[in-house]
Formats: C-alpha cells, structure tokens, sequence
C-alpha cells in the first residue's frame, strides 16, 4: 500500500468522480484508476461500486477511508514539523556549561539567539566539565562549553577553543583590598587573606589552589563549598576575597571592587564540545556558529 494511492483513493471518495478526483491530484486519469485497481487487488476487495458513472464506496471503501484521512493527516503533519525544524522555527538545543559561564558569557548570546529563533526551546544544564563531558558522551547535551584542559580528555568529543579569559579578584568595598596602593593585584598578595572558595570539582578552585601553592602558599578559607552565586554574595557581605572570570564580575559588579591581577596574571580557556561521532542538530549548529562568532 503506497501513500499516492491513499491519496487517490480519498479523492475519488471526496468527489466521487474519477476525472474530477484527477485533476485534484494533478495526475492523469487512466493513471488514478490504474492505481485504484492496484490498491484494491492488494486489499483484496472492492473499494468504490461503479454504475453508470455514479461512484459509491463499498463497505470495505467506508472502512478503508477514516483510516486513509488519518494517514494523509499525520502525513502532513510529520512534513509540516520537519520543515519546521529545518527552517528552525521549532526544535530544542541542550547546552551544558559550568555556573559561571552560565552568569558571564551565556546570557547576551541566548538572548541574540532567542531573539532570532523563537521557536527553539533552550534547554541549560549546569554542571562542571568533568559532569559535562559525561553527559555529552551519554547523548544528554548537544553542546556544552567547558574549561580546558579537560579533566578526562576523550577521542570521542570534538573541542574548539573560543575564548580566553582573565580571571580577578573581587572584594567587598569596605574591606582592606590586597595589595593596598596598587591598581593590580598578585597571586603573593593574597597569602594571609582570608578566601571565599568554591567547592571541589569547581574549575576555578583549582585553578586558584594550584596558583597559590606555586607562590609557595596554602590559600585561606573563610568560606568554602558555594557555586558562583553563592561565592559573589559571601564577597559582598565581607567574609573574604575570590578569584572570579572577569565576565562574571562585569556582570554582577554591584557591591564588589573588581581588581586585575598583575601579570601575568591568571587565564582559562573556554572551548565548545560536541560528540565527535554525531552531527549537532540544525538548531544546535547554528548556536554553535553564534558562540564561535560572538
């Protein structure tokens, strides 16, 4: 049973007319009833009584025509949805990226995008790099920005490096900054302060830890064990400094001294990861396009 003689089929049914039914499908005539009587020996029964040139449906035709609608309806649909997600006016991206990606770099890109796309739902999971690359390997994120290195580097992910981005130090207003009388801070002048850590697994505390071990110092903690949110708020009540992503401090500045680290300074790498094995989605792909470009 092939989908055109379904198609037939319902428009002599709807017209009761072989000719008429024709012309409505753009198809020749003796082709139409060619592919009806193909349709019924297939069957093995009638589907229309033909007598003197009225058309009726037989028992197995009456039978046969809610069934063939529904077809030729979910049909229809099925194409509607596919060029839908092909002009992108429907579809999903998942996007894992870590806590302060999500505060600093994600925020206009998302917007840009939505603004163009609408219809595409975005789906944001937060996690670390090492929870991303583990989700991204399972089939549960389409793309995921994470810090390099990776923690566990894998053949079977895809990176592009996208940014680089200094790191700072933030500080309540009304505490004593480090390193008092310069515009720059250096890793040396936070021994002896007092720390608003994140927790273990995050990849700024690493970086952080192994930046003071390398000065010849064991940081500080006031406060340990906060994501991002967490961390900017302990700052401002006064409970120590952080190292945080200057993004991240341009955009939650309020009620915080941000202050440059000398050089050289701190950095991290940003990179966009995709399985290796499986194309992105269209919609993933031109997220993609828009984080590469931005």
């Amino acid at each position: 049973m092939q989908f055109q003689q379904l198609q037939y089929f319902v428009a002599v049914a709807e017209t009761r007319h072989f000719t008429r039914a024709a012309e409505l499908v753009h198809v020749a005539q003796p082709s139409l009833s060619q592919q009806i009587k193909a349709l019924e020996r297939e069957l093995g029964a009638d589907l229309f009584l033909r007598a003197r040139g009225n058309i009726t449906l037989t028992d197995a035709g009456e039978a046969l025509l809610p069934l063939a609608r529904r077809i030729l309806a979910d049909t229809e649909t099925a194409r509607y949805e596919v060029q839908e997600l092909v002009q992108l006016r429907s579809g999903r991206v998942r996007l894992g990226a870590t806590p302060s990606l999500c505060t600093g770099l994600l925020p206009d890109v998302l917007r840009a995008f939505h603004d163009r796309y609408p219809g595409i739902r975005l789906l944001i999971e937060e996690g670390g790099s090492h929870d991303l690359v583990r989700e991204l390997a399972r089939g549960a994120l389409d793309l995921a920005l994470v810090v390099l290195p990776l923690p566990t580097p894998s053949p079977a992910l895809t990176t592009v490096e996208l940014l680089r981005e200094d790191l700072v130090v933030v500080s309540s207003p009304e505490a004593a900054k480090p390193g008092e009388g310069r515009r720059t801070v250096r890793i040396a002048d936070l021994e002896g302060e007092r720390m608003v850590m994140f927790r273990h697994g995050y990849d700024l505390r690493e970086l952080t830890v192994a930046a003071c071990r390398a000065e010849g110092f064991e940081p500080d903690f006031a406060v340990e064990g906060g994501e991002m949110d967490a961390v900017l708020g302990f700052v401002r009540a006064g409970l120590g400094v952080a190292v945080v992503p200057r993004m991240v401090a341009a955009r939650s500045g309020r009620g915080l001294r941000v202050t440059p680290l000398a050089r050289p300074g701190l950095h991290r790498a940003i990179a966009l990861a995709h399985r290796s094995d499986v194309a992105p989605p269209r919609a993933a792909r031109e997220l993609q396009r828009m984080l590469l470009e931005r």
